[in-house]
């Protein structure tokens, strides 16, 4: 009973995603937590509505209450209509 089970709770996506926010660098987006953080705190557009769509599903994905592709989903939407997905 003395054994510590470790487990990663890090939601990741089967393809990435890359953006390039600013005048910054190509960025991989692996997951729902980057993309999240993305949103919140480097996104140039945020009154777009997939821009409030992409925060809903990546939380839902990070909770387990959505799934993650469909976060992936929203995320590139949020990208294009942004004008940042950088191939």
């Amino acid at each position: 009973m003395d054994k510590v089970i470790e487990v990663d709770f890090h939601v990741t996506w089967q393809t990435p995603v890359f953006v390039r926010i600013g005048n910054g660098m190509r960025e991989r987006i692996d997951g729902p937590d980057a993309a999240l953080t993305a949103l919140l705190h480097r996104w140039p557009l945020s009154s777009q509505s997939e821009y409030a769509i992409a925060k809903r599903r990546c939380g839902d994905a990070i909770a387990r209450n959505g799934r993650p592709e469909l976060a992936r989903g929203a995320f590139v939407e949020a990208a294009v209509s942004a004008k940042v997905l950088g191939c």
